[in-house]
C-alpha cells in the first residue's frame, strides 16, 4: 500500500473519532495520558542526564584545574619535571574523566602533558587556568643561620604567573554510566507502560465484551427473538443494563405472544370471512349468470311471440288492407260510390303502411331482444353486422372490427354476453365519447382457453378515479365477473378510453 495513502487513512481515521468503538475510546483515555507521561519523563530524563554529565564534568574541570595550578607551583619553581610528570599522571588515573592534561609555562610553551590511554573521546570545551606564584617571601637559609634574603617586589610581580595548565575532560565514560543507568530506567518505564496498558486492554475488554454481548442480544431482539436473554456477569451500570434487556425482552416476547395469537384469531376469522365472501361471490356470479341466462330466455321466447304471433297478425293485417283496397279499386265504377272507395282506398294503403311499420319495428326489437345473426353467423358475423349497422346510423363515427382465431365451438351463452358487452361498450361511445373512431377487436387464443374483447376509442375520455362508473359500465363488468373473466378501464382526460376484457372459454361438446 502507498505509504502516503497510508498516512492519510490514519489521519482521516483520527480526525474521525466518533466513528471509533467504546474500546478503542477507552483504550486511548487509558493509554494516551500514560503514553504522554512516559515519552514526557524518558525525554526529560535523557536530557536532564545529558546536562548533569555536562555540569559535572565543569565542575570537577575547573576543580581539578585549580588543585593542579596550586600543586605544580612548586615544582615549577623548582624546575622539577618529573615530579610534575607524576603529579598530573597521579590525577589523570584518579578520575577517568579526565581526557587530557597539559602543563605550560608562562609563555605557552608545553612542559608536560598527560593523556588518557582509553578510547575516550575530547570534549571541544576545556578549562585553562593560569599558574600563580603564592609565596610572598622565601626564607633561605644559610649555613650559620643567621641571614635572610627578601624577594624583591618587582620582580615578583613580574614573575607572578609560572604557567598554565589545561585540562580536557570527556564525557564517554560518564555517558556510558549515565546510558546505563538511564537504560534501567527506560526498562521499568517500558514494563510500566505495558503493564499499564495490558491493564487498560484486560479492562476495557471487561467493559467492552459485556456491551457486545448486549448489543448481539438487541440484535437477536430486533430480530424476532425475543425469547432471547443474557447472564448478568457484572455489577453497577453494566448489571443494570443487562437487567433492562432481559425485562424488556420479556416484555416484548409476552406482547409478540399475545399479539401472535390475536394475529392467529384474527386470520381464522378473516379467513372464514373470505371464505364466505368467496361464497357469496360465487353464489352472486351464480346468481347473475342464472339471472342473464333468465333475462336471455326471456328475451327469446318475447322475441319468438313477436314473430311468430305479432309479426303474423300484422302479415294479416296488410293482407286484409291490400284486399280492402283491391276491392275498393274495382267498385270504382259506380260514379255515385267513387268519393266513398277513395277514401277506403287510402285508408286500406294507410293501414298497410302502418302494418309495415310495425312489422319492420317488430324484426328491429326482435332483433335486439335476441340476435338472429348470432344463431346464424356466429359471434364473429353478429358483431360485424352490428358494426355496420352503427356505421350506417351514425355517420360521424367509425367503427373498424377485427378478429382472431376460430370461434365456431363457443358457448352460445358466453357468445350472447359478448355481443351484449360489445353492445353496450359501442352504445356508451355513441353516448358519452364524442369519438370519432372506434377499433374492437375480438381474439380467441391459440388454445382456446380464453376470449379477449379490446374496445378503443379516441374520445374525450374521463377520469376513473374522479367519475362514478354508470349502469352500462357496471352492467358490462357484472357480466365479465359472471364468466369469472377479467375487467379492466383505462382512461384519461382527453386521450380516449381502453376497455380490455378476458374471458374463460367453455367449447361446446
Amino acid at each position: 500500500m502507498n505509504p502516503t495513502l497510508k498516512k492519510a487513512g490514519i489521519i482521516s481515521s483520527i480526525l474521525h473519532w466518533r466513528n471509533w468503538s467504546i474500546r478503542t475510546r477507552l483504550m486511548v483515555v487509558a493509554v494516551f495520558p500514560v503514553v504522554y507521561l512516559f515519552f514526557s519523563l524518558i525525554a526529560y530524563s535523557y536530557y536532564a542526564r545529558l546536562k548533569e554529565v555536562e555540569e559535572e564534568l565543569d565542575s570537577r574541570a575547573k576543580t581539578i584545574t585549580t588543585a593542579l595550578a596550586d600543586g605544580v607551583e612548586y615544582n615549577i619553581i623548582a624546575g622539577n619535571m618529573q615530579g610534575i610528570r607524576q603529579m598530573i599522571y597521579g590525577v589523570i588515573q584518579s578520575d577517568r574523566g579526565i581526557y587530557r592534561i597539559d602543563i605550560f609555562d608562562a609563555n605557552k610553551k608545553e612542559l608536560s602533558h598527560v593523556e588518557n590511554a582509553g578510547r575516550a573521546k575530547p570534549e571541544s570545551r576545556y578549562v585553562e587556568m593560569p599558574i600563580r606564584r603564592h609565596m610572598v617571601w622565601v626564607n633561605l637559609h644559610t649555613e650559620t643561620h643567621d641571614e635572610f634574603y627578601k624577594v624583591d617586589p618587582v620582580k615578583e610581580k613580574s614573575q607572578a604567573v609560572l604557567g598554565y595548565v589545561r585540562v580536557i575532560m570527556t564525557k564517554t565514560y560518564l555517558l556510558s554510566k549515565q546510558k546505563y543507568r538511564f537504560s534501567i530506567e527506560l526498562l521499568m518505564s517500558i514494563l510500566a507502560l505495558s503493564v499499564s496498558a495490558c491493564l487498560a486492554w484486560y479492562l476495557s475488554k471487561g467493559l467492552t465484551r459485556p456491551l457486545h454481548l448486549a448489543i448481539d442480544a438487541l440484535r437477536d431482539i430486533s430480530a424476532g427473538r425475543t425469547e432471547t436473554q443474557i447472564s448478568i456477569s457484572h455489577g453497577g451500570e453494566i448489571g443494570e443494563l443487562q437487567s433492562s434487556i432481559n425485562e424488556m425482552a420479556h416484555n416484548l416476547h409476552q406482547s409478540q405472544t399475545h399479539l401472535e395469537n390475536t394475529v392467529a384469531e384474527r386470520t381464522k376469522e378473516l379467513i372464514a370471512s373470505r371464505n364466505d365472501a368467496l361464497k357469496a361471490d360465487a353464489e352472486k356470479r351464480r346468481l347473475i349468470h342464472k339471472v342473464n341466462a333468465i333475462v336471455e330466455n326471456e328475451r327469446q321466447s318475447i322475441a319468438i311471440e313477436i314473430h311468430d304471433e305479432l309479426n303474423a297478425s300484422l302479415i294479416a293485417v296488410r293482407l286484409e288492407s291490400e284486399r280492402i283496397a283491391k276491392i275498393a279499386a274495382k267498385a270504382e265504377s259506380d260514379e255515385r260510390f267513387t268519393p266513398v272507395f277513395q277514401e277506403i282506398q287510402e285508408r286500406a294503403k294507410a293501414v298497410v303502411k302502418l302494418a309495415l311499420d310495425l312489422y319492420a319495428n317488430g324484426r328491429n326489437l326482435v332483433r335486439r331482444l335476441r340476435p338472429e345473426v348470432l344463431d346464424m353467423l356466429g359471434l364473429e358475423g353478429a358483431i360485424e353486422e352490428m358494426l355496420r349497422l352503427y356505421n350506417a346510423a351514425h355517420e360521424d363515427c367509425h367503427f373498424d372490427f377485427a378478429s382472431k382465431g376460430d370461434f365456431a365451438q363457443l358457448d352460445p351463452d358466453l357468445a350472447i354476453s359478448a355481443y351484449r358487452i360489445v353492445q353496450e361498450a359501442c352504445s356508451n361511445i355513441l353516448k358519452h365519447a364524442q369519438a370519432k373512431n372506434v377499433d374492437i377487436t375480438l381474439q380467441m387464443r391459440a388454445d382456446k382457453s380464453s376470449l379477449t374483447i379490446n374496445v378503443f376509442d379516441d374520445g374525450i375520455g374521463f377520469d376513473p378515479d374522479q367519475v362514478v362508473a354508470g349502469i352500462g359500465i357496471s352492467g358490462m363488468r357484472e357480466r365479465v365477473l359472471a364468466w369469472g373473466g377479467e375487467f379492466n378501464l383505462q382512461s384519461q382526460v382527453g386521450e380516449g378510453t381502453r376497455i380490455l376484457i378476458t374471458l374463460p372459454v367453455e367449447l361446446r361438446t
